[in-house]
């Protein structure tokens, strides 16, 4: 004889089969078991991600500084920012970091399983036969956590990444700014150089045909004006070399026109004091993505060693290939066997290794950010040195000194090639004030990068 095959359902049985459903939509529904406060991390650090989006949806392909009637720096530097592909690149990698948190501090799906006796079917000894099986799998308490911690730590990464590639575009594209009115300035100065040539040419003429200056002297100064006819088309050169690199950094075809310059840099500010170096370390973007890397490796640490902990898994199953209702509802759980010690030593052992290593490279990038900021004072100051260098002396004495020569030369007292000599010092004290004083202004950007200032947020000084 066998099992009756259609006993009253026990108590046990009934509340089973009802309660089947909801234990999987319940388990299905189980949220990850990271902390709030890395949640609240979370949401601060999307945050801030969507505060980092430029103006509008993308670039556009307008240009904001078209019809502007002289190119500023504040309004570049601004436009480079919102235009540029490697900052929206960088943008985009903070993006991804930031979508790994949600992955790792969820639960693995729960697994849902069904099975069938065959040969139950139709057999008029047993009744249908079949089993289905619930099982969700539980990381042992603190790893989802400290997964959480890693991605979070490497999101945190991923953003002053963001702002160090912000910063140096910044920086460029103030240097670049001043290079682009350098080259008009010193465009023009070669202009006015130009006409005072053919001016003392005339005046070497009208000299030789007087019988009081040899042949030579006007035609050196032919020689010298063919020296500036090659150097305006350098000088365009370079200008059209520097638009088309602003032209890169703002996604443009480097041959489209931009705004002019204006008519002069502005003037050098004060010389800098000694540097606050405190400041300057909490300020570096690339420190703080260090300093991010080394917590994210500190968490990975942690993890590799709760990862020799068993993970459990909990199942639930109604089997109804058991005859008697009563057994038939069945519960248990699942420990992992962390028997495989040598690849979990060998984890450890290479969570370690990272963390030591992001340790150096913060050191590493401490020494630099130092470096950085030292160099870059000391540059600055002497490129102020220069600068009133060649404003107080070598500009007053240069001009004073072709005023001379040509007073002298006009009297039959000094040669021609003295004067050309004069003109030639003039022009090139010039062309050096306006390198100083550009020089300068580059010096600035890089002090300003180097103790995490964005460059080109000073006041607009051009005129």
């Amino acid at each position: 004889m066998h099992a009756e095959p259609c006993r009253a359902r026990g108590p046990a049985a009934a509340a089973f089969g009802a309660l089947l459903p909801a234990l999987l939509g319940a388990v299905a529904a189980l949220p990850g078991c990271a902390p709030a406060s890395l949640a609240a991390r979370h949401r601060a650090l999307e945050g801030d991600w969507q505060r980092s989006e430029p103006a509008g949806p993308g670039a556009p392909a307008e240009l904001r500084l078209s019809g502007s009637p002289a190119l500023e720096r504040a309004a570049l530097v601004e436009e480079v920012l919102r235009r540029n592909r490697s900052l929206e690149a960088a943008r985009q990698a903070w993006r991804a970091a930031l979508a790994r948190y949600p992955q790792v501090v969820s639960l693995d799906d729960p697994r849902l399983g069904a099975g069938v006796a065959p040969a139950s079917f139709g057999s008029p000894k047993v009744r249908d036969s079949y089993r289905v099986d619930l099982s969700q799998r539980l990381p042992f308490p603190g790893k989802l956590a400290l997964r959480g911690e890693v991605a979070l730590a490497e999101a945190e990464a991923a953003a002053r990444d963001f702002e160090a590639v912000e910063l140096r575009l910044a920086a460029l594209a103030s240097i670049l700014f001043d290079d682009y009115t350098l080259a008009a300035r010193a465009r023009e100065i070669n202009a006015e150089h130009v006409a005072l040539l053919e001016e003392l040419q005339e005046v070497a003429l009208a000299r030789y045909r007087a019988g009081e200056a040899p042949q030579q002297a006007p035609l050196q100064a032919e020689v010298e004006l063919a020296h500036l006819a090659h150097r305006e088309v350098a000088l365009a050169t370079e200008g059209r070399i520097v638009a088309e690199q602003i032209n890169a950094l703002l996604h443009r075809d480097p041959a489209l026109p931009l705004p002019p310059p204006p008519p002069a840099l502005a003037p050098a500010g004060p010389e800098p004091g000694d540097p606050d170096l405190a400041a300057a370390l909490a300020a570096s973007p690339e420190l703080r993505a260090a300093q991010a890397q080394v917590r994210a490796r500190e968490a990975a640490v942690d993890l590799a060693r709760r990862e020799f902990l068993p993970d459990v898994t909990v199942a639930g199953a109604w089997d109804a290939l058991w005859q008697e209702r009563d057994l038939r509802p069945v519960v248990g759980v699942e420990i992992d066997l962390p028997l495989r010690l040598d690849r979990r030593r060998a984890a450890l052992e290479e969570a370690h290794a990272r963390l030591e290593g992001a340790r150096r490279e913060q050191e590493r990038i401490e020494d630099e950010v130092r470096l950085g900021v030292a160099s870059s004072v000391d540059r600055l100051r002497e490129a102020q040195h220069l600068l009133h260098l060649s404003r107080d002396r070598l500009l007053p004495a240069a001009r004073d000194q072709l005023e001379a020569a040509r007073a002298g030369f006009e009297a039959g007292r000094v040669d021609f090639p003295a004067l050309i000599e004069a003109e030639r010092a003039l022009r090139s004290a010039r062309l050096g004030h306006e390198e100083a004083l550009a020089d300068v202004s580059r010096r600035a950007a890089e002090l300003e990068r180097a103790t995490g200032i964005r460059p080109g947020r000073r006041s607009g000084g051009e005129r």
